[in-house]
């Protein structure tokens, strides 16, 4: 009796696992699509980090999360933002220096683990988030993956695939145990 508790609360363990598996990445496909693979949640916007100039505190391959910015121009010493590079790249990395003029603010930057500063200033209109300190390590290389056309029509089969092959396995668990209630009681009403 105790065996098919055990079966009956771990089918229930892994199918709610693979259900939650399917609609967590369905939704993270979904919104990385929608959204020209930008994903946002709560106001901050998620990226993932190409290269390795903020380690140790932000990993290659993580998942940052950025507050978006109108205006660029009121940061301080310290703060660690997300700019845009002339060719149309962003980097993410902190303030080393702020300098005002009468007509903008400009910024010196350095990824933390770089040996010196970044060679070309930031421009305040080029500030387009502000890091806070949430990251997920890793997290970034399943993110490129999803985007990707292969990566995303085997996010979305997948899991669908595992739930149909599970349920395929509890059907098949099910009436393997209803043959043997049957044979037992068939022995029974023969014993008597």
């Amino acid at each position: 009796m105790r065996s098919k508790t055990w079966f009956k609360w771990s089918n229930h363990i892994i199918t709610a696992i693979l259900f939650i598996m399917l609609i967590t990445v369905a939704g993270i496909v979904t919104v990385t699509k929608i959204t020209g693979g930008e994903p946002e949640l709560f106001g901050y916007q998620l990226k993932t980090v190409l290269s390795g100039s903020m380690e140790p505190g932000i990993q290659t391959g993580s998942i940052i999360a950025i507050k978006m910015v109108e205006d660029g121009s009121n940061f301080q010493d310290k703060d660690i933002i997300t700019f845009m590079e002339e060719d149309n790249k962003l980097v993410t990395h902190r303030i080393t220096e702020v300098t005002e003029t009468k007509n903008a603010v400009v910024y010196r930057t350095k990824g933390d683990n770089n040996n010196a500063v970044d060679t070309s200033p930031v421009l305040a209109e080029n500030v387009v988030g502000i890091y806070h300190g949430f990251t997920i390590p890793y997290l970034g290389y399943f993110i490129d993956f999803a985007q990707s056309p292969n990566g995303s029509i085997l996010l979305l089969i997948l899991p669908g695939v595992l739930l149909l092959v599970y349920s395929g396995f509890s059907i098949w668990r099910a009436l393997a145990q209803l043959e043997d209630t049957k044979k037992s009681d068939n022995a029974e009403v023969k014993q008597q």
